[in-house]
């Protein structure tokens, strides 16, 4: 079969494989698409911190079930699967939170992932998608599920003003996960391309954060009321400064970008105003189902985020899209 080795920062080899055989309790899948995050556009740039290479990437996917093995899976059906590889053994994995484990790898990463024709995974990390999702939103269940965990790490939104500082594919799913648990949202960028996709996703209040303050959008769009929750999608100082100083008192934050930089924060408004900042990382499989929930009943809505589809030889030429494009490239596919 083959497969796309990163050899080295900006250069994709082709390979051909013996295909996987599965073991004990694995199933076999043939991949059909895969997404290509910012995260591997670090990797394709030399800058992610925790990947080496060679490495084979892909971790956010859509595949059908090749060979089921013993795991009940019908043949041909559609699926995605978790792609954290835990050790089940240290305190965060043995109370449940295994998608903090310590000794965490991640498929595309630490750990081959699916950017080949067939890949084998334990049956138990796999996730059925409906029949009627396509491809592309099976691909997109992957970071959907980021969104889905990061509002949850917020606590209950329902009724709450929320503001989602940053607009990629990311912080646009992030947005419409908050509005699908029933907030109301605000989304900021400095991009005017991917505002207009959030409004396309049904993000009723966006604001550009190079021409207007987050202060002055929160006051536009919530009033008196003021803001209860923010979400840090940007990773910059200026973001997360801006939702410390705007999110009201015992109010929450939830930082999901992941920062290149130490960011400068106000510890002293944190402190007079009694907020909170939050962590958030990855999914569990509930967040996984329930993202396959908001997608399949239009809660979480996914057509404006594909920008163009690249065939699997053509996978070098991805990133360069992605390079070309800046901020008008949201979500690119690989089809296999």
């Amino acid at each position: 079969m083959k497969q796309a080795v990163m050899t080295a920062p900006g250069r994709i080899e082709f390979r051909d494989v013996p295909a996987p055989t599965p073991g004990a309790g694995e199933v076999l899948l043939r991949i059909k698409r895969i997404g290509v995050c910012g995260s591997d556009v670090h990797v394709y740039h030399g800058r992610h911190p925790y990947t080496s290479y060679p490495v084979v990437q892909g971790h956010e996917f859509s595949a059908v079930v090749e060979d089921p093995g013993g795991s009940g899976l019908a043949a041909g059906s559609r699926v995605t699967a978790l792609p954290q590889v835990t050790c089940g053994r240290c305190p965060p994995c043995r109370r449940g939170d295994d998608h903090i484990c310590d000794a965490l790898k991640v498929e595309g990463f630490q750990a081959p992932g699916v950017a080949q024709e067939l890949f084998a995974v334990p049956a138990e990390r796999v996730v059925p998608l409906p029949e009627s999702f396509s491809l592309e939103q099976g691909a997109l269940v992957e970071p959907a599920a980021v969104a889905v965990h990061a509002v949850a790490r917020a606590g209950v939104v329902a009724g709450r003003n929320v503001a989602v500082m940053g607009a990629g594919p990311i912080g646009n799913l992030v947005a419409q996960a908050a509005r699908a648990a029933g907030a109301r949202v605000l989304a900021g960028d400095l991009s005017g391309y991917r505002l207009d996709v959030a409004r396309r996703c049904g993000i009723g209040h966006v604001f550009n954060a190079g021409e207007t303050s987050l202060g002055a959008a929160v006051a536009e769009a919530f009033g008196e009321a003021g803001l209860d929750v923010g979400f840090d999608c940007a990773g910059a100082t200026a973001s997360v400064g801006a939702l410390v100083e705007t999110v009201g008192k015992g109010g929450r934050i939830v930082v999901v970008a992941v920062f290149g930089c130490r960011p400068e924060v106000d510890l002293g408004l944190v402190q007079d105003r009694e907020l909170t900042i939050a962590g958030t990382l990855m999914y569990r499989r509930e967040d996984y189902e329930r993202a396959i929930e908001a997608v399949a009943a239009g809660r979480i809505v996914t057509d404006p985020l594909i920008s163009r589809h690249f065939a699997f030889d053509d996978y070098a030429a991805a990133y360069r899209f992605i390079d070309a494009a800046g901020d008008q490239a949201m979500k690119v596919f690989i089809d296999l």
